[in-house]
């Protein structure tokens, strides 16, 4: 065979493979979550009910979680995900499990995500009887109450839904919420309200995002191979 053939072929070869393994889980969909109009205030919650979270809120109270405006003007505890563009594709659910933790008579987070047959471990930390009560319409309920500080016990979810609200009987101002979702491409703005979208296909996606007073805003936006695409939301206080 000709040597330089013989050359030429690996060569091109070796392009094939390298722009095939490229063109896989390497486009980044990010952006910020903008928040417009008067941001409410944060009310205190009275914790008078239960003697151990009121002395551990004796000098600084529990805020509530509703709405979260940060200091750039941005909106905190906003799930965003993608709602379509995935279809046909499997991904494995991580074995690392999530973890809620009911700590200062709050859940900790107060929103976040995870898989569907992911292992969610609930905890604990406080030294009071707490509860934490699924409420799916998808999946099935749970209700788990924990006497005892330090007790955990696992749960799964076994279909995607969004959003699921957790509440807690004992303390009703708990309440949190987790998206169950059958990929892994979610996240939760946090104090700079920005969120990214990392390793995904290149495709046509449809982008929700999620807050628990707002409501839902979605997008589309088409992504290449290693691209990086901005997708940018603004929630309104005027839209309630």
């Amino acid at each position: 065979m000709n040597r330089s053939v013989l050359v030429s072929d690996l060569v091109c070869g070796w392009m094939l493979v390298a722009s095939s393994a490229f063109a896989v889980d390497t486009a980044t969909i990010a952006g910020t979550i903008a928040f417009e109009g008067v941001a409410p205030k944060r009310h205190k919650i009275a914790t008078d009910a239960d003697p151990v979270c009121a002395a551990m809120h004796a000098d600084e109270p529990l805020l509530s979680e509703e709405v979260i405006v940060n200091t750039n003007g941005t909106l905190r505890n906003v799930f965003v995900y993608v709602k379509k563009g995935l279809e046909g594709k499997s991904f494995d659910a991580p074995k690392t499990p999530v973890v809620i933790d009911q700590k200062g008579c709050q859940y900790h987070p107060h929103v976040f995500g995870m898989m569907a047959h992911q292992p969610l471990i609930i905890l604990n930390s406080d030294n009071t009887l707490h509860n934490i009560h699924a409420h799916p319409v998808v999946n099935q309920e749970f209700n788990v109450g924990e006497p005892i500080q330090g007790m955990k016990v696992t749960r799964t979810f076994a279909y995607p839904e969004v959003m699921v609200p957790f509440k807690c009987d004992v303390h009703p101002w708990m309440n949190a919420y987790v998206g169950v979702l059958g990929h892994p491409f979610y996240a939760v703005t946090g104090s700079d309200g920005t969120f990214s979208l990392k390793g995904l296909p290149p495709g046509d996606y449809l982008i929700e995002a999620w807050h628990e007073k707002y409501g839902t805003q979605d997008a589309t936006v088409s992504v290449g191979a290693g691209e990086t695409k901005t997708v940018n939301f603004t929630f309104s206080s005027h839209a309630q």
